[in-house]
């Protein structure tokens, strides 16, 4: 199965490749780099990553969204919004982390469930959809496909619960060990909400 992970210019680092270590451990999933036109993108940080265009995308896999500075000008962008909603559509499932949420609430995909983020984005990223049952003490929360994780590092707590979910806590806690990780594997225990 392919891992897409969705890239855009101000990615934020941690929150693609975080689950990408975690994800990339698991012999069947593959991982591509997207993003909407292909080519090379640059993170927040100045990493620059070689994309392949979404429309050469399987999107009938996994789809990553990070977060970053990039979300707050690509939540009014209606043309990525509207590929972002047939990636999603198509998905087995959709992860996010950070303000990625803001990207996939906009969408309306996530209206009446349940979802997260980056807790000192909290206010904007439920500003972008009120109908959203945003949960504000929680490291990461599943509701049905839909993933969503609060700040940068707990993309990596919930990539390792994704993992725990298919594959069983054993291949879990195998990834958390190689990675040298110490996994939150409470997806309430958020010490990071106000």
């Amino acid at each position: 199965m392919d891992v897409n992970i969705l890239l855009f210019p101000d990615f934020e680092t941690l929150d693609a490749f975080g689950p990408a270590e975690v994800l990339g451990s698991i012999e069947q999933y593959k991982l591509r780099y997207i993003s909407v036109s292909g080519g090379t993108i640059t993170s927040r940080q100045g990493i620059r990553v070689l994309t392949e265009s979404i429309e050469d995308a399987d999107s009938y896999g996994i789809l990553l969204i990070p977060g970053g500075r990039g979300t707050r000008s690509l939540v009014n962008d209606i043309k990525f919004i509207e590929k972002l909603s047939e990636m999603i559509i198509k998905s087995k499932y959709c992860l996010s982390v950070c303000t990625g949420s803001a990207l996939l609430a906009k969408t309306g995909l996530l209206n009446n469930r349940k979802a997260t983020s980056n807790k000192k984005a909290f206010e904007w990223v439920k500003s972008i959809n009120t109908d959203v049952l945003w949960i504000e003490k929680a490291r990461w929360v599943a509701d049905q496909k839909y993933y969503t994780s609060s700040g940068v590092s707990a993309g990596i707590d919930m990539a390792l619960g994704f993992v725990a979910e298919r594959f069983g806590m054993n291949e879990a806690q195998k990834i958390a060990e190689q990675i040298e990780y110490i996994w939150n594997s409470d997806p309430n225990n958020d010490p990071f909400a106000v």
